[in-house]
């Protein structure tokens, strides 16, 4: 999958010119020398080729990448990046990194302190709506008719029936990250007609209902688990998504849905996974098939050329006295480390006790005075672009590290905080063994193990495990501390020892230019 990737890329540049979401969400070449869908479907072998773009959207920038023919405009491509993008949201807002840059806005997300006008939150909000745009597309030109009209049949309509059924996946994706993010947003399926029209806004309980019945719609229709090309999405991938949806239920429509959750989590747990045994192979430029991935973005040196992705997480990470190539790059760009209170999650930040304890300290403080300042705050060593053997990626500048979106461990924790929250279907000795599980993994042995686990201690374990994953943001807005006071960080509201701050910030704004252009669409609370 990682060179699939690369496979005209420019094919689905025809299909979709996209602007803003707010009125051309679905438009069609003006041009008449522009590759329309007609033309590009008739050819079967494109169905694969535009199914590789849309994956591409989590991985890639543009048409060319690093740079050059970007998908959106009005920022630089790397801080355009789909995952990059995705990365700020739930980690720069967090305790688990800080920003040393001063990037137009960059720090307003780590003080939250963000406003209407925010041109990163813009740039994720258009990127997941850019993805929403190509999948539609792509969905509305394998229907049923459609491949009839074309006269498709037999094995490649069979498999163009999974296709569409992953297309459908990725789209439930970025909609609940616009769920999760943005709440009420624009809404538009491969329904609506292709065109300039003015989304109308839905509700974000409406919104969650569609996501959970696509998901619960593709789940028959979608690969088994583990049989799928590397970088595919397949039932656990569907499974995955449903138990993170139901874990946050809550949060998104006020009911408790931890029943449902232990049950997607025990699909998934009882699909064959297994943990991979050191910790930090999860980690490496060498990371693809491990048994313990369940849905993974893969980057690779050649042919997934970005300034976002596992590029952005490594080399953004390297700076002060670090020797980029530990790091299997050429070179570090000095600008995320951690707070204070996410390296006091671990009692032994040596890496000795816990081996997922990974800083780096030589050079930097533990106090963060201005967060301007690379060497204040430790580094973190998590992501490397090197492989176990020690050899480098295959390239300096572009990293080989996938990044692990979905993977069991995440299923283990979740299982284990529904069955706190008293969900039906587990039980509490099975949830304390997974965790155990994972401490062992940690540890090297059964001295991590603990005997009674409680809601605090899982999301203290989940910041241990996951952290720099894109769950830390959801994590605390789940658990009632991401904004208010009741937990404080350094820099939280500004303030070096941190402050309250407005609940309004646990949902991020629509954008000022959406809110101008599109009039069917209403503010979120506070802004």
């Amino acid at each position: 999958m990682k060179r699939i990737l690369n496979i005209s890329l420019l094919i689905a540049a025809g299909i979709l010119v996209f602007t803003s979401c707010v009125k051309d969400l679905d438009t069609v070449p003006l041009d008449k020398d522009e590759v329309t869908a007609a033309s590009v479907y008739e050819d079967t072998t494109n169905y694969t080729k535009v199914l590789a773009k849309l994956y591409a959207g989590l991985a890639v920038s543009g048409q060319i990448g690093p740079n050059g023919a970007g998908d959106i405009s009005g920022i630089d491509e790397g801080f355009g990046q789909y995952l990059r993008g995705y990365w700020y949201h739930q980690e720069l807002t967090t305790d688990e990194s800080v920003m040393a840059w001063n990037d137009q806005t960059i720090k307003d997300l780590h003080w939250q302190t963000w406003g209407t006008s925010d041109v990163f939150i813009a740039a994720m909000y258009y990127r997941i709506f850019y993805q929403v745009s190509i999948c539609n597309e792509y969905i509305r030109e394998t229907s049923e008719s459609k491949l009839s009209e074309r006269g498709i049949s037999g094995d490649l309509r069979a498999k163009i029936g999974f296709y569409r059924a992953e297309a459908r996946f990725l789209r439930a994706l970025s909609y609940w990250h616009a769920l999760d993010l943005f709440g009420n947003v624009p809404f538009v399926t491969e329904d609506d007609p292709v065109g300039s029209f003015f989304p109308s806004q839905i509700q974000r309980a409406d919104l969650y209902a569609y996501v959970e019945s696509e998901l619960l719609a593709i789940e028959s229709q979608m690969m088994n688990p583990r049989q799928n090309e590397y970088g595919r999405a397949d039932k656990a991938a569907v499974w995955m998504l449903l138990a993170k949806l139901y874990l946050n239920a809550e949060v998104y429509v006020g009911q408790q849905k931890y029943t449902e959750c232990i049950t997607y989590c025990k699909n998934v747990i009882n699909a064959g996974y297994t943990l991979e045994p050191e910790y930090q192979n999860l980690f490496l430029a060498d990371n693809d098939h491990l048994d313990e991935v369940i849905f993974a973005v893969p980057f690779d040196g050649t042919y997934t050329r970005t300034w976002g992705g596992t590029t952005f997480i490594i080399s953004a990470s390297v700076g002060g006295t670090m020797n980029p190539g530990d790091f299997g790059i050429s070179g570090g760009w000095g600008g995320t480390r951690t707070t204070k209170a996410f390296v006091q999650k671990f009692t032994d930040i040596t890496g000795n006790t816990d081996s997922r304890a990974m800083f780096y300290t030589d050079g930097q403080t533990l106090e963060i005075n201005d967060v301007g300042f690379f060497n204040q705050g430790y580094a973190i060593t998590k992501f490397r672009n090197v492989k176990r053997d020690g050899a480098p990626g295959s390239n300096q500048t572009y990293t080989d590290t996938d990044f692990p979106m979905f993977r069991l461990a995440d299923a283990y924790l979740m299982y284990a905080e529904a069955v706190l929250r008293g969900g039906s279907g587990g039980d509490l000795g099975t949830a304390t063994g997974y965790v155990n599980e994972l401490r062992q993994r940690a540890y090297g042995n059964a001295s991590g193990n603990v005997s009674t686990i409680d809601l605090d201690f899982i999301l203290d374990e989940r910041a241990r495990e996951l952290y720099w994953e894109c769950h830390r943001r959801t994590d605390l807005v789940r658990y009632g501390l991401f904004t208010g006071g009741d937990y404080l960080w350094p820099w939280k509201g500004k303030t070096m020892d941190g402050m309250a701050t407005d609940a309004k910030y646990n949902l991020f704004p629509i954008p000022s230019s959406d809110m101008t252009a599109n009039l069917n669409l209403k503010q979120n609370q506070g802004y």
